[in-house]
């Protein structure tokens, strides 16, 4: 007969980490460059990940309904994301720096998005020279904002709703920080 298959026990969730308003400040105030401190701002402005941010278009944003189409989340499912009027403000100024036809963070070919890794190495390097003892990472800005919804009084369902959770469990793990 075979090698009786063992099922592998499944790794235990962590509690996400979650920054303060002043570290979350303190963390952009440290990437020097523009283009990635935007997108580190509109992760935490607005809950999304990385590449939902990432491959956001101009197209995407919507400043009459004032809202930001997920176009492409998780599992290719579409959602709509509230879009304060700060957040507005300083993506049109960061659009009149660059003026690329179709992405909101294009990299430095004009056809394409920037990618994941720069803004990752820059939020770790930020986060040293912040002193944030355990670090941050653009997911950290999702976990924090969602965290700060939940605080504000926020219900769960919306928070869900807001992050693309499919499962409510997954919005869950914000009640335990």
């Amino acid at each position: 007969e075979g090698v009786p298959r063992i099922p592998y026990g499944r790794r235990p969730k962590r509690i996400p980490r979650v920054l303060s308003q002043a570290e979350v400040l303190e963390l952009l105030q440290c990437i020097p460059s523009r283009k990635i401190r935007m997108v580190l701002t509109t992760i935490y402005a607005t809950g999304m990940r990385i590449d939902e941010a990432l491959r956001l278009s101009i197209r995407d944003i919507d400043s009459r309904q004032m809202t930001i189409l997920v176009a492409r989340g998780k599992g290719n499912k579409q959602r709509l994301v509230p879009l304060s009027r700060p957040l507005l403000a300083e993506l049109r100024d960061w659009w009149r720096v660059h003026r690329n036809p179709h992405w909101l963070f294009p990299s430095d070919q004009p056809d394409r998005p920037l990618g994941a890794s720069p803004v990752q190495k820059a939020c770790q390097a930020a986060a040293a020279q912040a002193g944030l003892k355990r670090g941050a990472t653009p997911h950290t800005l999702r976990h924090t904002f969602a965290t700060e919804l939940l605080e504000a009084g926020v219900n769960l369902l919306t928070i869900q709703k807001l992050l693309g959770h499919s499962s409510l469990s997954t919005t869950l793990l914000y009640t335990h920080v």
